[in-house]
């Protein structure tokens, strides 16, 4: 199993190197990694999307996207559902350090450091704070475990380094073993459940969601960018055309 898992990193890690090669093609494959956030959308799986162009080459027009593209290089966008690590055992703060929330830290199999620049200009979505919303998340490998959702602290500044003391303690929602809908291993393979969003939050935030295999110790680190703002799940890409 350690053997095949290698071969299909070291695969993805070779595609993503030759641009022109319709690269979209890797999100309906087998790969080791197994999801991201996608509503609301994780930095990952939003650069990925909006930078991905016709010929399958990562060309960003979001300037924060391609900043992470030039600190992390084009792998870690064609792997935008593997911010991972395999002994995370479900833990956070002491484990992935202050800076590095949104890489899950350094210890993962790619390298998402870019993903952690404290900027201004991510793709983000508009919320409703209170609202009720479904979340759904890509299912790129079908797994048990648990989904724990967090909110910035209010007074957050999104144009400096994302630390632990900027996230609240508790999670505003905890969800096991939700439904899944579509094919696994493809953009369109996602788990799904209804949740209500945290109360009284003004502004630009970040959800971070931290997702637990409860049959291993494998576990999921994402930011996704959000403004509380009256809005109703629309996606901003700050330099889209």
């Amino acid at each position: 199993m350690k053997n095949t898992r290698k071969r299909r990193g070291a695969l993805l890690t070779l595609l993503a190197a030759l641009p022109g090669l319709g690269l979209y093609a890797l999100t309906t494959g087998t790969a080791e990694a197994h999801g991201a956030p996608m509503n609301p959308g994780s930095r990952t799986y939003l650069c990925w999307k909006h930078s991905l162009s016709d010929t399958g080459e990562i060309k960003p027009t979001n300037p924060a996207c391609q900043a992470a593209l030039d600190q992390s290089g084009a792998t870690s966008f064609y792997n935008w559902f593997a911010v991972l690590r395999s002994d995370g055992a479900g833990r956070t703060e002491g484990y992935i350090p202050d800076g590095e929330l949104c890489s899950g830290g350094t210890g993962g199999p790619y390298d998402f450091t870019g993903f952690n620049l404290p900027r201004t200009d991510w793709p983000f979505t508009h919320l409703t704070a209170g609202a009720e919303m479904e979340f759904r998340y890509n299912a790129w490998a079908a797994h048990p475990g648990t989904f724990r959702l967090y909110v910035t602290e209010d007074g957050y500044d999104p144009s400096q380094p994302l630390t632990w003391a900027d996230v609240e303690d508790q999670p505003f929602m905890e969800v096991t073993d939700p439904p899944q809908e579509g094919p696994v291993g493809s953009e369109d393979g996602y788990y799904h459940w209804n949740g209500r969003l945290p109360q009284g939050k003004e502004g630009r935030h970040v959800i971070y969601m931290v997702w637990e295999r409860s049959d291993s110790q494998e576990t999921f680190y994402s930011c996704s960018d959000v403004s509380f703002d009256g809005g109703s799940g629309e996606v901003e890409v700050p330099g889209q055309p």
